[in-house]
This record gives C-alpha cells, structure tokens and sequence, in this order.
C-alpha cells in the first residue's frame, strides 16, 4: 500500500512539462440552476471546488508573479486531471474576476483511493436484533421525528477492496460513496498532488497553494439552501432538514441526530456533537443536586449563628478591628461585613461539602460513562480499527522527509524529515519555549496582584471609612470588594488579550515540531494550548482560593510583597465570596466573549456580503458562489469548540465547592452552546471536509486529569478558603470545657473565640495608622478570622492552641475526604466497563460475517474459475483424513 500510495497519489516528474502537455479543465457557463450540484451536463456530482482570481483581471503591477502563480495553478490542475479527476471551470456571477473550478471523481478514481485510504464500506445490511432500551418511551417524547429524519439502516462493512468489489452492497455506483466520502476522497488527492519542484524539493497539496494565495478557496459543497429545499426532488436537502430538526432554536429540548450528522459533516464533527450533548445532559444531574444545595443554604442562613453574632450590635457591634493596610486604613467595626457574612451563610454550609463529595463522584461518572458511549459510536460509526497506521501522513510531514533511517520493523529505508538528534533539539527548544511563556502568564497574574496590593491602599484612603458611618454604600462597597471586582476585570482582559498570543504561540511551536499525522498534530497542539489556557484562566482562581490572606502576619508584624506591598487580606467576608466573584466575572465575561466573537462575527460579516452582492447583481447565483461568500471555518476545526467547553469543564469541577450553581449556569450555557454550534455550521459556514475521528482525541486524557485534580482543590477549598473545619472544631471541642464556658455543644461565641486580641501601642511605626484611635479602648481585634494569642500573655501574637487544632482538623479532612472519593471512582471504575457486552458482541458478530462473507465469496471465485481442478482437490483432501475402514 505504501508502494502504491507513492505512484497513484504522487506522481514524480523531473521538470515541469511543457504549456502545450498541459492539461486544461472544461469550460461551461452557469445555466440558472441556483441549486445544481453537478457539472453542466447534469450527470457527473461536483465532489469539490476551488476559487482563484484570474490572473489578468488583477489590479496588480507585478507581472512577473501573476505569471508564475498562473503557471502553477495550471501544473496543478493538469496533475489533477493526470490522477483521473474531471474539472470544469466557470466564471463568478457576481464578479467576473473570480474563477470557480469544480471537481469530479469518476468511479475508478474513488475505488482506487477508497482502498489506499482504507474506508470501510458496506458488505451487507445488519442482520442483529437490537433491544429496546427500557426508556425509549420518555426518550421518544425529546427525539427528532423519525418521518421527517429516517434513522440511517445499518451495515456490517469491511475496508474497501476493489479486487472483492462484488461482495460489497452496492445497489447504485452514484449512491455507493455518499457525498461526504467522496468529498474526503478528493481531498485526499487535491493535498497530494504536486504543483512544481524547487531545489530537488516537491512542491505540493492545496494547502500550501491556499497559503501562497494561488487559489482563495477549496470547499465541497452544501447540498441546498438551509432556507429552503432543493429544486432537486432526487436529493433530500439535507442541510435544509439538519437546520429544520436540529439547528433551529425551537430543538434546543430535543435530542440531536447524531447520525444524520455523521452522514453529513463526517465522525469528528459527529463525535464532537455527540460527547457536547453527553456533557449536558450528565449537567442535568449535577445541576439540579446543586440547586437543592444552595435552596438548603438559602433556607438556613437565617439559622446561622456566627453571622447573627457578626450582625448583632451587642457583640459584632462592640468588635473594632485593627486596620487592614498601613497608614491609610483606619480601624473599622466588624458588623460592617454584615451582608457578606449573611450571604456567606449560603455558599459556606454543610450542603457544600455534600455537593463537592458528590461533584467528586460525579466527574467520574460522566467520564466511564463517556467512554461506554464512546465505544457504541465507534462501533455505529465503523470507526473500532480506525488505527495509527490507516491515518494519512501530513503533507506538511511529508515535503521535510529528506533523512533516510531504517525502519525496525520492515527492515527497509524510509524518508523521515529530520535524525534523532535534530528531533531532540527540535523538543527541547519547543519545551523551552512553552515554559517560558507559562513563565510569562505567572508574571502577568503576579502584576494583577501587585495590582490590587497598591489599589487597595487607594480605595481605602477615597471610600468612607467613618466607624460610626450609617452610609448605605458601606454595606456592598468596601474597599475590599471594590479592589476584588475591578481586579477580576482586569484579570478577564488579560486572560482574553493573552489568548491571542498563546493561540499564535502555541500552533508555530506545534508546526515547528513537525507532527507526523493530523491526529498527533491535533493531540500536541491541544495538550500546549490547553497548558497555556490553565494556567491563564485559573492561575488568578487558584491565588484566591490558597493563597490570599493565608500569610498575612499579624498587625504588629505585617508581612510584605517584594518589601513594599504588604501581603493582601482576604475580604471581611471571607476568600470564599472574593472567589465567587472573580469565577463569575471569568466566566460570565468568558461565554458572552465567545458568543460574540464565535457567532455574532460570522453573521455580519456574511450579512454584509450578502447586501454587497444583492446591491451588484440581482441574477440567480450557483450553490458553489452562495458557498464561497460563506466564512471559511479555518485550519484547526472544532478545535476551540473543544477548549471552550473543556476549560467550562474545569470550573465546574474544580471550584465547584466555592459556587454550587455553576453545574446549572454551565447547563444552561451548553444547551444554547449546542444549538448556536449547530447554527453556525448550517447556515453561517462552508461546509467541513469530512474527517474519520474514533475519539474525542487528547481531551479525554485532560479531563481525566482534570477529574484527579478537581478532588484535592474542592478539598482543599473547604478546608482552607471557608470557615466549615474551624466552626466544627469549635462547636466539638472549643465551646465546651475544658476551653470553653459553655455547658453543651453551640456556635455561640464563635465570633468572640476567632478574633485574636492586639494592644494598639504595639504598632510601628511604618504600619501605625494615621486616623487618631477614640475612646478608652487600647486593642483592636487583629486579622480576621486569626486565632493567636492576646497581649500580655506569654505568648503573645503566637498562634493559641485552638489555632494547631484546626490546621489538624484540616489536613485530617483533606486526607479522608480525597481517600473516601477516590475510593469511591476506584469502585465505579471498576464496576463499570469501558465498553458494554452489547457493543462487545456486536463487534465480534460483524468481524465474524465480513469474515465468513469474504471467505465464501473468494471459494465462489476460485471454484468458478478452477472447475472440476478444485472439486478434485476438495475431495482429495477430505480421502486423506477418512479413515481406512471407509
């Protein structure tokens, strides 16, 4: 097979033949059929076409570079022609400078590359009886109807073979290849063809011409308008009917037509639709556990006995707190944080630590529940053997292959584009760049906190900072939060302006690393840009959650950022609600950002085309012009759909413990996600070249990880970004005596306990506050939430034995809560397969009839053609094993 990809899709030639060996495509007028999918002759199906700007119409004085791109294009077009395609070109109705090229394969052409590119096709219809599932009564009520989508009948195929051609199921030769398989056939061909040769190097594939600007366009076609049916009755419009039943807001209830998409778009586009509608649906679950967990902190918030003591005048009323900057701050009254503490009460509950318990468990769920549906659609969509060896090598891989090695396990020689050695350099300079700019994003967060270090002091000097104030605003506006959300904005700024760079960064890193198939260059870009998107999007996320307010000293001693800027305090409230905000800045401003730029972009732009070219021309337009003023839908796919969801993912997981509504936000997201994806592609984009995908790719491996990671953060979020283990430390332990003054376990006095104690003559003089101190009071309570010792005891400003008793309680969490979970996945892993028994003997029964099939048929073929010479041997056969009694 290598031998023959070699000569049947890349011809050599020593020297570009000459202009009258040129061959020259056909050339036809448009004859006002809008909705044609064929040549002018109505019988042979455009599979492909390609769009340039004819050379003497451009508005361009180099004359000399017009000629060689012509020359090109027509060495390019004539190899097409030479590897059996058929062109017929075509002048643009709107604009007589564009060119259109369409391209046929005729039925030899397709089974020579249907068996170079191992395809798989039908044998026979699927002659297994499927099982009703037990829920396809309720689930009936959300599918699309089955009169106006017929499901696809089932086959059990083989790779293609033209010597067996007569054991394949072919009823019609024009309906055997379906339009998306002709289309990634052509493909195959137009990114292999050669178009010159520089320097003993071939020059090939449309990409590259694409690049260079030979041609502006290469795209199959839509086969309608999604408007409207076709004019065609022979043809079933379906982009018509995929906008109708699937794309269409008033289906964003309904399940999608998963195969109807596979048939249309290919398995990557199918996959991708397939694992984002399982993702949703398990939200559902998620959602509406986390509703019913802050529905619980909701209703008993009321109950809560610490913020009743903050809110209460009598005790958070008599509580003065030291300042929390130098010099600038003033001391401040603790029922200030009221509202905060009120709120607080909500997401700080006990219906939190069920929700990250469950949310644990969850993850794993979905994701060995993923890959069961995973292996069903790898069966259904004939993608099980779709392995290393049968993807295509990139042209990109193949135009570098200069250096010969052996290969070890064919012991021959093959071309390979750089040694061992120049393939270690090439790796340690693409880590090194990929560190560096992690590097990069870590400085940037670290200005975002030096940010809010040095604004903090600005805020606290301009806001009301009275005591005694009675002010409305004090209540929401503090300093603190004023810092929290204008720092959360700026973060979301840097995060999108960083994307772009890192977007740029990571694909020169990945071309330069040259990866061998698309499906390797797609694995290692993801795994580089899915690194740099970490650490941009939860870096900040990550500084609230463990960081802030966790080494701030004590008011006598203050510690210090770089020596200047003392360490930041986490806000009256608590870190919690500061990591709220900043996950619902993030992500609230990250979906609005991607709806704007995904779909509202597309849609002026092809808005304004379209006004454009009704203002020129009121004439009938061909299907290929409507499809070429449609927006290209760009190199790298349904890669950024991906990043999208799975960087959702990561919030929903992995800070879920701080925000139980995140699930049903996500929810709601996703089920508009589905619908505007699904719109986009039907009405606002070419069409994809069809692509074979056997999995979601290296996302799977991410969200596993993701999954791991997720158990330790929402851990480590309950147990030292809220207030749960010291509340039950104290209510077990320290309300009580031997600590404690009271008779049974409460929650009062809790507030009273947590703030240490600090005589206002031990400040410095560098941190001393210049607002004079009133009254007769000589301490002020120090650091919220800090359990130390008060002045004047022997150990003064040392962290009291309360303090040791709840970092215990804290690791002790941490450790059975991650075992308990993990313990938990282990099981589930465990106990549910990868792949169903069902789909396990389906796979084994269609290996078993294509191998009984192709078997029988080849005894057919050679009985036919060896006669009486191959009964003879049959029977002689069976004489030597008959015993000798016989």
């Amino acid at each position: 097979l290598v031998l023959e990809l070699n000569q049947v899709v890349i011809p050599t030639y020593g020297t570009v033949p000459d202009q009258q060996n040129l061959h020259t495509p056909e050339w036809a007028d448009f004859e006002d059929k809008p909705d044609s999918l064929f040549f002018s002759d109505g019988q042979r199906r455009i599979d492909f076409v390609l769009v340039y700007e004819d050379e003497s119409k451009k508005m361009t004085h180099k004359r000399s570079g017009r000629k060689q791109q012509k020359r090109k294009r027509q060495v390019y077009e004539s190899n097409l022609i030479n590897n059996g395609l058929q062109l017929e070109a075509t002048r643009s109705v709107l604009d007589e400078k564009l060119i259109f090229v369409k391209v046929h394969a005729p039925w030899e052409v397709l089974c020579t590359y249907a068996e170079v590119m191992h395809i798989k096709l039908p044998l026979q219809p699927n002659d297994l009886k499927t099982r009703d599932s037990a829920f396809n009564w309720f689930s009936r009520f959300f599918k699309v109807d089955e009169s106006i989508i017929k499901p696809e009948q089932e086959f059990f195929t083989a790779p293609f073979q033209k010597e067996h051609l007569s054991n394949f199921y072919i009823q019609d030769k024009d309906t055997f290849f379906n339009p998306a398989t002709r289309s990634r056939i052509v493909h195959f061909i137009l990114s292999r063809v050669e178009y010159g040769t520089k320097n003993n190097v071939k020059k090939f594939g449309i990409n590259k011409l694409l690049d260079t600007g030979i041609y502006k366009a290469a795209f199959p076609l839509h086969d309608s308008s999604f408007g409207h049916p076709s004019t065609d009755p022979d043809y079933p419009s379906e982009r018509y009917l995929l906008y109708r039943e699937w794309a269409h807001p008033k289906n964003i209830f309904k399940l999608q037509p998963l195969d109807f998409i596979r048939k249309y778009y290919g398995e990557k586009i199918g996959i991708y639709f397939a694992w984002l509608g399982f993702y949703t649906n398990m939200l559902i679950v998620a959602a509406v556990v986390g509703v019913g967990c802050f529905l619980y902190g909701c209703l008993t918030k009321d109950n809560c006995t610490w913020s009743q003591e903050v809110c209460d005048p009598n005790i958070g009323g008599n509580i003065i707190m030291c300042p929390q900057c130098d010099k600038v701050c003033t001391y401040w009254n603790l029922t200030i944080t009221c509202e905060s503490s009120k709120k607080l009460c909500i997401f700080d509950s006990f219906g939190t630590l069920v929700f990250a318990v469950f949310m644990g468990i969850w993850v794993t769920l979905f994701l060995e529940f993923w890959k069961r549906r995973q292996a069903e659609l790898e069966y259904e969509w004939d993608t099980v053997e779709y392995l290393e060896q049968e993807e295509q090598v990139r042209p990109e891989y193949e135009a570098r292959c200069t250096h010969v090695v052996m290969n070890e396990i064919i012991q021959q020689e093959e071309y390979v584009p750089y040694t061992a050695c120049g393939k270690c350099i090439r790796m340690t300079f693409c880590a090194s760049a990929i560190f560096f700019w992690i590097l990069l994003i870590i400085a940037s967060v670290i200005g975002i906190i030096v940010y809010r270090l040095s604004v903090f002091l600005v805020f606290s000097a301009t806001l009301p900072q009275h005591i005694n104030g009675t002010e409305a605003i004090r209540k929401y506006l503090t300093p603190q939060t004023a810092t929290s959300v204008t720092a959360s904005l700026i973060s979301f700024i840097v995060i999108m302006v960083l994307n772009i760079i890192y977007e740029k960064v990571a694909i020169l890193i990945t071309d330069f690393e040259l990866p061998r198939t698309q499906t390797d260059y797609e694995n290692s870009l993801t795994t580089k840009m899915f690194l740099f998107q970490f650490v941009n999007y939860y870096s900040s996320c990550f500084y609230i959650a463990f960081f802030k307010g966790k080494f701030v000293g004590h008011p006598g001693n203050p510690v210090y950022w770089l020596g200047k800027y003392r360490n930041e305090e986490c806000d009256p409230g608590g870190c919690l609600l500061e990591l709220t905000t900043q996950l619902a800045i993030i992500v609230g401003g990250k979906a609005i950002w991607n709806n704007i730029q995904e779909v509202l972009l597309p849609w002026v732009k092809n808005l304004i085309g379209r006004y454009s070219a009704a203002a020129r021309s009121e004439k009938a337009v061909p299907r290929w012009e409507q499809d070429y003023h449609l927006q290209p839908i760009g190199k790298l796919g349904l890669f950024y759909e991906y990043l999208e969801m799975v960087i959702q993912f990561g919030f929903v997981t992995l800070f879920v413990a701080s925000f139980p509504l995140a699930p049903l936000l996500a929810l709601i997201n996703n089920m508009l996600e589905i619908r505007l994806d699904a719109w986009k592609l039907t009405t606002q984009f070419r069409r994809m070249v069809p692509q074979k995908a056997q999995d979601i790719g290296a996302w799977q491996p991410i969200m596993q990880g993701i999954a791991i990671l997720a158990v330790v953060t929402n851990a480590m979020i309950i147990a030292f970004t809220s207030d749960m283990i010291p509340r039950l430390v104290y209510y077990w332990s320290f309300s009580v005596p031997p600590y404690g003054s009271h008779s049974s376990h409460t929650m009062k006095g809790y507030i009273n306990s947590t703030l240490s104690v600090f005589n206002i003559s031990d400040f410095k003089n560098a941190s001393k506050p210049f607002s004079p101190w009133f009254g007769n009071q000589t301490t002020c309570r120090q650091v919220y939430r800090d359990l130390r010792y008060p002045a004047g005891h022997q150990h003064q400003y040392e962290h009291n034995i309360y303090y040791w008793h709840v970092i215990a309680a804290k690791l002790a969490f941490i450790i059975v809560m991650e075992h308990v979970i993990y313990f938990v996945n282990f099981i589930i892993s465990y106990v549910i397969p990868d792949v169903s028994q069902k789909t396990k003997s389906k796979v084994k029964r269609e290996k078993y009839l294509t191998q009984k099939l192709l078997h029988e048929n080849d005894l057919k073929v050679v009985k036919k053609t060896m006669g009486n010479i191959a009964d003879k041997i049959i029977k002689g056969v069976d004489s030597t094993f008959r015993p000798k009694a016989e």
